[in-house]
């Protein structure tokens, strides 16, 4: 039986003005910013049960842009279930963006058949407040694909819940993402 789905993760969405959709999901909606970066800000209503259910990326242009949608993502039971995603998706012959280890999880990043981003990930059993994704081979045995995601988590271990990351821990990231054959992101 094929892999399924257990739940929305969480969805993100193209902002103009992160500062003001910062103050308005903290303190009119009342969620916790976990996450901050050069990327965006995310935030979750319950951060001792899921890291974030709302990302707010900049690169919105303008507000009458009808492209908001950064990404839906949806989370599966286990690493087999993402490497049955992954076969599917190229079964199908749906675009693959990307696979990347956030050190928290581990998501497939993908088109669906109208071109919508979309996200399926893993849970890695690590907590992460960093943002961070580093290419990861999920074709590797478990232990080998593990042992990439405890490398990228030892290097953002210590970022803090709604604090950006170091420039110290910026740049381990940018080798981690250089041994992986990718640019800084």
């Amino acid at each position: 039986m094929p892999a399924k789905v257990n739940g929305l993760g969480h969805i993100g969405f193209y902002v103009q003005d992160l500062d003001l959709m910062k103050d308005f999901y903290a303190n009119f909606m009342g969620m916790t910013l976990t996450k901050v970066g050069p990327l965006g800000a995310f935030f979750s209503a319950d951060p001792e049960g899921v890291d974030h259910e709302i990302a707010l990326i900049n690169g919105r242009t303008s507000v009458e842009d009808p492209h908001w949608i950064q990404q839906i993502s949806m989370r599966v039971d286990s690493l087999d279930d993402l490497r049955d995603f992954k076969q599917r998706i190229h079964e199908h012959g749906y675009k693959l963006d990307r696979i990347v280890t956030h050190a928290s999880a581990i998501g497939c990043y993908f088109r669906d058949p109208e071109n919508n981003p979309t996200e399926v990930f893993w849970l890695t059993g690590h907590t992460s407040w960093a943002q961070i994704g580093v290419p990861i081979d999920i074709d590797q045995s478990d232990e080998e694909v593990m042992a990439d995601v405890n490398r990228s988590f030892e290097t953002v271990q210590n970022v803090e819940m709604g604090k950006p990351a170091s420039p110290e821990t910026i740049d381990a990231i940018r080798a981690l993402n250089a041994a992986a054959g990718v640019g800084s992101r």
